[in-house]
């Protein structure tokens, strides 16, 4: 059999890949090692985060399935860094590890024209036309019309424990090898990166007593702009400390510790490093937070995030066991960390098709990201790209005024990354338009229109969005009278009124709030779901700095417009600088935009680009 798509590694972005691509028709083969750990949560049962739960959000917006599957499996959500402003509003949800998994697996069965193998990948297939299939462990041949690599941690990975070291990308599962030594046979250039998780432990026997417990929201949301049930109960986390006495413990074995031993030398992810980074680069800091997380609603298992660690197991139950409430801690399975492979993403384009091999795709941890969501992503681009690429269709990309996503992959290609590269609303330049709030009023319709949306999906988005303007129209028509309103304006300490004005002007007082306005103010108010009334208030209160964004959103257009021919000799044009030459050439952005991006590029150069491109 020959299938259009072949996705390696059942991850979070090989999910995604192969649910988007069976979806849009493409007759699709997954891949995996171990059919029982398919969309398994390698590190923290959690989903979503600042900046990560946007990208949840958009990964929904577009048809894909990992907010529909973290609703459904949730166990408690957040919706954090609702003190500040809207941009920052970022949805978390902590997940039932087994049954986020099942879910998966569950999910992608039910898909039409998706297939699935236990083995793994060995070799890549090419012929002077691109991709052509894999070789798998058996000695099989696949042929494939396009392959998605999602190798995650898995290729030569080496897992350390102090001073053991064993060949796997995962506890109890193995390695992927001759995957990276068949892709440098055809120039691909490789790196290593290391990753790390923390100790396991039965909840049973710590004190929670001497915890901050950590609830979640009384009106708990959700991700998925499907009919997804929000939770109608939740479970606890837990925050302890560590304190110098467990410092001081874990500082004693730091020469058995493979940090700083020399038998781990790439680079681990910099904003989730592990403790006894931590304690050697903040010195000062004399304790550090750790979160007690449960691993699902009837488990005992519980997870200590800000504890990942590679110190010797003896060591990590002396120093954990010193942290007050956990003095009796009882462990399933010690803390490691794990190096792997990765290939540095500047030899991608926007659709995360490789420059050298056509129709090969890479996606997730093999791109240098880390994390759940940004592999999520990914995959869910990477396996449209594939479907679209078969069928001879123009490549699908988001840009960096249009989601996260667009900012990920832009980072990812242009800079390229030499540590895990994990995503943050700073790293976003339009993040007051980037919200999670409005991913559906940004992508949906895109999606649509790759058949990822289906009938009933697309006609409730439709009603929503003709509520909102039925909503702001209303609003726009409402006038206040002083006499009416003033008492509740002294009451929420702003201005009075003093004279009869639009009631659309006090939507954008800072001190006011729509919900406060429409019950004490606003007479027969119509009736609209909480989200529109949401979605209104936004764009009244931050019209202006909307209005700018959208200026500065423009302007880079008109730069991401003007393309560049592919193969286009960057050498030739003396006139730039040497550094200029030589990072264009390696990297060949697609677009001025993306070569205006390039560190040690200048707008001068993007002139002397412009003129030699006849603008």
């Amino acid at each position: 059999m020959t299938y259009d798509v072949i996705v390696v590694g059942a991850g979070h972005a090989g999910c995604e890949a192969a649910c988007a691509a069976a979806r849009m028709g493409s007759k699709t083969l997954l891949v995996t090692m171990n059919m029982q750990t398919i969309g398994q949560m390698s590190c923290n049962p959690a989903m979503g985060g600042v900046a990560k739960g946007q990208i949840v959000r958009e990964i929904d917006a577009l048809g894909g399935f990992s907010g529909i599957i973290s609703d459904t499996t949730a166990i408690q959500f957040r919706m954090l860094n609702r003190s500040k402003g809207p941009a920052m509003w970022s949805p978390r949800v902590q997940s039932d590890r087994w049954r986020f998994a099942e879910t998966w697996r569950l999910t992608l069965e039910q898909m039409e024209n998706l297939h699935f193998v236990q083995s793994t990948a060995n070799e890549v297939l090419t012929d002077s036309h691109g991709v052509t299939g894999v070789v798998l462990q058996n000695g099989n041949r696949v042929s494939g019309r396009s392959v998605v690599l999602t190798s995650g941690t898995f290729l030569n990975g080496v897992m350390h424990i102090g001073e053991k070291q064993m060949a796997g990308g995962r506890s109890s599962e193995g390695s992927a090898k001759g995957i990276t030594e068949c892709l440098q046979a055809m120039g691909f250039d490789s790196g290593r990166m290391k990753t790390g998780t923390p100790p396991r432990l039965d909840g049973r026997s710590l004190d929670y007593r001497q915890f901050e417990e950590q609830k979640g929201d009384e009106k708990p949301g959700k991700f998925s702009y499907t009919p997804t049930q929000p939770l109608t109960k939740q479970r606890s986390c837990w925050i302890a400390h560590t304190s110098e006495h467990v410092h001081d413990t874990l500082r004693a074995s730091f020469d058995r510790s493979p940090l700083f031993n020399g038998a781990i030398q790439s680079s681990g992810p910099r904003y989730c490093p592990s403790i006894e980074d931590k304690i050697n680069r903040f010195a000062d800091k004399t304790s550090h937070q750790m979160f007690i997380e449960p691993e699902g609603w009837d488990t005992v298992e519980v997870y200590i995030n800000g504890f990942s660690t590679s110190l010797p197991e003896e060591v990590q139950h002396d120093a954990l066991r010193k942290v007050p409430g956990f003095e009796n801690a009882r462990f399933f399975r010690p803390g490691y960390a794990v190096e792997y492979d990765y290939f540095p993403p500047t030899q991608l384009t926007h659709s995360l098709e490789t420059k050298i091999v056509p129709r090969l795709f890479f996606a997730g941890q093999i791109n240098g990201t880390t994390g759940y969501e940004e592999a999520a992503c990914q995959g869910l681009m990477a396996g449209i790209n594939a479907h679209l690429a078969v069928n001879g269709k123009e490549a699908f990309t988001l840009d960096r005024s249009q989601a996260y996503m667009g900012v990920l992959i832009d980072d990812l290609i242009t800079k390229g990354t030499e540590e895990p590269y994990r995503m943050f609303t700073s790293r976003a330049e339009f993040r007051l338009t980037l919200r999670q709030d409005n991913a559906d009023r940004r992508l949906t319709a895109l999606g649509r229109e790759l058949g990822l949306i289906e009938d009933t999906q697309w006609a409730r988005f439709e009603q929503k969005m003709a509520d909102i303007d039925s909503a702001e129209s209303w609003l726009a028509a409402q006038s206040v009278e002083p006499q009416e309103t003033n008492a509740y304006l002294e009451s929420m300490d702003t201005a009075i009124l003093k004279q009869r004005g639009p009631l659309a002007q006090l939507v954008s007082r800072p001190q006011l709030h729509l919900e406060g306005i429409l019950e004490n103010v606003a007479r027969d108010v119509p009736v609209y779901a909480d989200e529109v009334w949401e979605q209104v208030e936004i764009s009244m209160k931050y019209a202006g700095y909307i209005e700018k964004e959208m200026e500065q959103v423009l302007k880079l257009k008109r730069l991401e417009n003007l393309r560049i021919p592919s193969a286009f000799s960057f050498d030739t044009i003396t006139a730039l600088s040497m550094e200029s030459r030589q990072k264009l050439q390696r990297i060949q952005p697609e677009t001025l935009g993306q070569a205006s991006r390039i560190s040690g590029v200048s707008p001068a150069d993007i002139q002397i680009l412009m003129v030699h491109l006849g603008r």
